[in-house]
């Protein structure tokens, strides 16, 4: 009787749980996504060189 009274009362604990499973959905959206890329880039070069090798740089000037 005891395991009856325990089985019963297991139950009708678990029983309302089982009613809160979550629900999960993908979907498409409905309308398509857009990325806005307007992006704008500088750059700055800096160049240190030796005394020796700005002078052959001025005399070949063929070189680049």
């Amino acid at each position: 009787m005891m395991k009856i009274l325990l089985s019963l009362l297991l139950l009708s604990t678990l029983l309302p749980l089982a009613g809160c499973i979550p629900r999960i959905e993908v979907a498409a959206p409905e309308k398509p996504i857009t990325i806005n890329m307007n992006v704008r880039i500088e750059h700055e070069i800096h160049i240190k060189v030796d005394k020796d090798v700005e002078a052959l740089l001025k005399n070949q000037r063929g070189l680049f």
